[in-house]
């Protein structure tokens, strides 16, 4: 599978199908990989990306920190993965696409749309992650693994990492570096010798900064209500994807369209179908 490098960080990439481009920015929190496109519940049940593929060139691909791409301990934001995002669309000599994000990606697909509005031709934001609860288990789960490195120290947890399979969302003692623990020796090595109060202030920075809300992280309302980008909103329903999120994107944005069904009739007939009508009724044809 290919590799580049963009901002001194490893990504994996993957391009499925051929058509106008069409990025993804993966689903998982902080295990965003391009296989839970097939492997994590709506997304796999619709089979959404293997249909949309057979229309669009979709380009998925390893968010920093997670799957085979690489890390680097510091206070992440948001336009820290937008920029991995452009980075890619530039190694691939990709001027303008397509943006679908799923889950915490939809935060990724705005930050990058306000940034980058000229090489936006519209966006999907499927089961967009926010709410109240999902802000309140985001703050818990950094709680937890920062009271694991003051109990037990840096080195107890790359030695969690290195015996297990799981990630930050399952168990919140590993932290958000947990799989480039797992993948990289030589960050792992860096990390244990980290200094554990300079490290809990990166831990505290990033956790206020990127969870700061109780609607959708990432832009600002007043950046979301000057954007004019075309959008198609699909709503999520459980702790972490409320149907509240939808809603706020939907009101803010103001060229987006709702697709206000429940979960349960998203399906592999409904879903692939709706997100192509809206993609094709896109009149951009720039995006190349």
């Amino acid at each position: 599978m290919p590799t580049t490098t963009i901002n001194g960080l490893a990504t994996r990439y993957e391009l499925w199908g051929e058509g106008r481009p069409l990025l993804l920015l993966s689903p998982g929190g902080f295990n965003a990989t391009l296989d839970n496109w097939a492997t994590h519940g709506v997304y796999q049940r619709t089979n959404l990306v293997r249909r949309l593929a057979e229309h669009y060139r979709c380009i998925a691909f390893d968010r920093r920190e997670s799957g085979r791409s690489g890390g680097r301990v510091e206070r992440v934001t948001w336009a820290h993965y937008a920029t991995q995002a452009r980075g890619l669309l530039d190694h691939l000599g990709i001027d303008r696409a397509f943006v679908m994000g799923g889950c915490v990606g939809c935060s990724v697909a705005t930050t990058f749309a306000v940034a980058h509005p000229d090489r936006t031709a519209a966006m999907v934001l499927y089961s967009p992650a926010g709410g109240a609860r999902y802000r309140m288990i985001q703050h818990q789960r950094f709680q937890r693994h920062a009271a694991f490195v003051a109990e037990r120290g840096m080195t107890a947890v790359a030695d969690r990492a290195q015996r297990s399979e799981a990630g930050f969302s399952e168990d919140p003692c590993l932290g958000p570096w947990a799989t480039a623990l797992r993948t990289d020796p030589d960050f792992a090595a860096a990390y244990v010798a980290l200094d554990p109060v300079r490290y809990r202030t990166v831990l505290d920075g990033l956790c206020r900064t990127m969870f700061d809300r109780d609607s959708v992280p990432g832009p600002e309302p007043e950046d979301l209500l000057l954007l004019d980008v075309p959008a198609l909103v699909v709503p999520g329903q459980d702790a972490s994807h409320a149907r509240s999120a939808a809603w706020f994107l939907h009101e803010c944005l103001p060229a987006s369209q709702l697709w206000d069904v429940p979960v349960a009739a998203q399906t592999e007939e409904t879903a692939p179908a709706r997100l192509l009508a809206f993609l094709d009724s896109v009149t951009d044809h720039t995006a190349t």
